[in-house]
């Protein structure tokens, strides 16, 4: 096997993965709120679950990324079954640190937006030190 060069993940590196809001997404059901729209955690997973796809292909082989910083801006209510779609875009590529650009929308209508930090790991050496107590 032949491993990836260390420029394959670079500024621009984008996905868009989708959610239609289900009774087990929303506020109630997740324990964020009480009302039945999209909680803020599912909405956060969803960007997260952008920035992975974004970038899962251009990974070093054996390595992983994990998530160190977020910062969401959660800007409008959406109803069950209503289909939202994120969007992550690489921005910043600082040694191991990537940075995403991040946007939630239903339609042509702005749900979230944000930022999301994550961190180039070695995934075995991850696990290892994740296991050991502290």
């Amino acid at each position: 096997m032949q491993e990836q060069p260390d420029n394959a993940l670079v500024p621009g590196l984008a996905a868009r993965v989708e959610l239609t809001v289900t009774d087990a997404d929303t506020a109630q059901a997740i324990g964020s709120g009480d009302v039945p729209v999209l909680g803020t955690p599912r909405l956060l997973a969803l960007a997260e679950a952008a920035t992975v796809a974004a970038t899962t292909r251009q990974l070093p082989i054996g390595s992983t990324t994990v998530g160190t910083r977020v910062e969401l801006h959660h800007l409008a209510a959406t109803p069950i079954g209503r289909t939202v779609a994120a969007q992550a875009r690489l921005t910043t590529v600082d040694r191991r640190r990537l940075v995403f650009e991040v946007a939630v929308t239903e339609g042509d209508r702005t749900v979230a937006t944000g930022e999301v930090e994550r961190v180039l790991v070695d995934r075995r050496r991850f696990i290892e030190h994740a296991g050991q107590s502290s």
